[in-house]
């Protein structure tokens, strides 16, 4: 069965609103939703949320997420912005 993902749950306006207040109230993070593909055999993550620091690059941010997943260092993992995969020295952009 496949789980459903945090776009599917929440409708885009109400994420929209919901990142508008947040960049808002922290101007120097950026929302952000980390999920695993449906077909990925990493562990699941227990925080879907993340309010990353604007200087923060993808490498860095890589970092955190493989630490919070406890993967071991032969595993591979990707990061996708708008389905795009960034170079791992780039900072997140909103």
């Amino acid at each position: 069965m496949a789980k459903s993902s945090f776009k599917m749950e929440h409708p885009l306006e109400r994420r929209q609103a919901e990142a508008s207040r947040i960049r808002e109230k922290y101007p120097d993070r950026i929302p952000v939703i980390v999920e695993r593909a449906e077909k990925s055999d990493v562990p699941e993550i227990d925080k879907k949320k993340y309010l990353v620091p604007a200087d923060l690059t993808v490498g860095q941010f890589v970092y955190v997420v493989r630490k919070r997943i406890k993967l071991s260092p032969e595993k591979a993992i990707f990061i996708f912005v708008k389905n795009i995969l960034p170079p791992t020295g780039n900072k997140e952009q909103t």
